[in-house]
């Protein structure tokens, strides 16, 4: 008689020393289970350490088993508890229900509960609703002791430079601590920006605590972190949902626990309140750059030929007071030329600054070569806009969120179906009704809106015409040059200040161009020197 080729799989949700035994006992269980059944076959003990039964994307163990189970490599798995196998309701029925479609069975010894048999679903349902509760519960207790610990001053979180973490205190470690003093001197009195400290740091051989090079980012937080001034705040982060474990940044959704004097600072409290009043200044100053760099049109389409990284934008003011504009390597902004640290780390870059009026002259060069029919154009628009009619977007619109709503209302009536079958709890009956309700009312919102909407639109088509003029007049006026190149443009590869390749969206080709700059101001010009087609199955060598 052929045998049941069987499989089992364990789990412990920590790696503790209890935890551990307890691993090797359930697998020394399984095995001895397995064998005592003369009909059976064992064919893997599969198992995950240290790992939450709240969701399965990093138990490796348990894909590995379903992956094999897939493959017709076992015909029945066993598991000592739902719990083991997933506190996941949905998790659950997903995978004995997956498993059963390619006739495999699941038994849970403790809870005596068989997928083979015609109630096992039933009472799986029900148990591990029950599983996926006592994790909620669990993680209540966990997140309220935690809470309270961190009202007591225990630390909780990872190392940082210049301190380290002993049983929940923070400790100095001052060799770590003179580079924490001399980010925040160079800031704050020195008066030097982020990308110049990281610059520095790395050239006077000061290691970053990750091993990785200094980034303007790493210079911020280091600026920002409280500890330094031996101050301590907690709950940065939250962990909103038990079964996903994701965590988001705290802006709001949860009270932080912010303690004054908690440690032995590194920073005085004068120079940590001068340097939090510069960067507010800064980072005011940041901003109104910002609403001019909006227009950029070439934002994040710059790219190093050389070292890869993108270009950053830079403007000078020239003494009779009009703007230069220029585009910078970011990797020879933050760090220079290129160079090569003891330790063979490799920071900086060699290229060369780039005037923002010889990247739009090149984006002429491009776009007058672009091949266009215009009266096939304007044609094509005019067909298409015949075709369309204003009202049908509108009416599918209402249609798909009508049927939106009618699905929330269904799930709203299942909610209320497994609460009366004991399914369901009378509080999570109260979470889950109030949460569909939120839901039906933005729907129901979304409906009304697009109802107006589609009373507004009526009228008749415009003529459409004199499309190439059109373009011709606004590609006089620089802002909606600007704005019709961002939208075209892929991106430019900048190998120096005279060469680069610029790729179009949607065309098969990018220009490679040598050009020559001359003159300043008003007395600016580029000249196109070589123009080449390149192939974008065959890029060349930096894209």
């Amino acid at each position: 008689m052929k045998k049941l080729k069987v499989a089992a799989y364990c789990r412990v949700s920590t790696e503790h020393v209890d935890q551990a035994n307890s691993l090797v006992s359930q697998r020394r269980y399984f095995s001895e289970y397995i064998r005592s059944h003369s009909d059976w076959e064992l064919v893997g003990i599969y198992y995950d350490e240290g790992m939450s039964g709240t969701q399965t994307a990093k138990r490796e163990g348990f894909k590995r088993m379903i992956q094999d189970a897939m493959a017709g490599n076992m015909d029945l798995i066993l598991t000592k508890e739902v719990s083991r196998f997933a506190r996941n309701t949905v998790d659950t029925l997903y995978y004995t229900r997956k498993l059963k479609e390619y006739k495999i069975g699941v038994i849970f010894t403790i809870d005596n509960i068989d997928t083979r048999e015609q109630d096992g679903e039933l009472r799986l349902t029900i148990m591990a609703s029950i599983a996926q509760e006592e994790s909620r519960k669990t993680s209540e207790r966990v997140k309220w002791g935690q809470k309270r610990r961190m009202e007591q001053g225990v630390v909780f979180g990872r190392e940082l430079l210049g301190y380290e973490v002993k049983d929940g205190k923070l400790y100095i470690i001052e060799e770590e601590a003179r580079i924490v003093r001399a980010i925040f001197h160079k800031y704050t009195n020195e008066e030097k920006g982020t990308y110049v400290i990281a610059r520095e740091l790395f050239e006077e051989g000061f290691p970053s605590k990750s091993g990785l090079l200094w980034s303007n980012a790493s210079i911020l937080r280091i600026l920002k972190n409280e500890k330094y001034v031996g101050d301590l705040c907690q709950k940065k982060t939250i962990t909103p949902d038990y079964l996903t474990h994701k965590k988001k940044y705290n802006r709001g959704e949860e009270e932080k626990i912010y303690i004054t004097d908690h440690h032995a600072p590194i920073i005085h409290r004068e120079l940590w309140n001068r340097t939090q009043e510069a960067l507010r200044a800064r980072t005011f100053k940041a901003g109104e750059q910002q609403k001019h760099s909006s227009r950029y049109w070439c934002s994040g389409k710059l790219i190093c030929g050389r070292c890869g990284r993108s270009f950053v934008s830079r403007t000078k003011k020239r003494k009779d007071g009009s703007l230069y504009k220029a585009w910078r390597c970011s990797a020879n902004a933050g760090y220079g030329r290129e160079k090569t640290d003891d330790l063979g780390r490799k920071a900086g870059c060699d290229n060369q600054t780039v005037s923002e009026n010889a990247l739009l002259s090149c984006m002429d060069f491009a776009a007058a070569r672009v091949p266009v029919s215009w009266n096939s154009l304007k044609e094509e628009v005019l067909i298409n806009l015949r075709k369309l009619k204003p009202a049908e977007g509108e009416r599918m619109e209402m249609e798909r969120l009508t049927r939106k709503r009618e699905a929330l209302e269904e799930k709203k009536r299942k909610a209320i179906d497994l609460f009366l079958e004991g399914m369901l709890s009378r509080e999570d009956l109260r979470k889950q009704t109030g949460w569909y309700e939120e839901k039906i009312e933005t729907v129901n919102r979304q409906i009304h809106t697009a109802e107006e909407k589609a009373g507004v639109v009526s009228g008749d088509f415009c003529e459409v015409c004199h499309y190439r003029e059109l373009l011709d007049e606004m590609l006089n006026i620089p802002s909606a040059r600007e704005s019709i190149y961002r939208e075209i443009l892929e991106k430019i590869i900048i190998y120096d200040h005279n060469t680069m390749a610029v790729w179009l969206k949607c065309l098969p080709v990018g220009f490679h161009m040598k050009i020559r700059t001359s003159g300043r101001g008003e007395n600016y010009t580029t000249k196109l020197l070589e123009i080449k087609l390149l192939r974008k199955e065959k890029k060349p060598a930096g894209l």
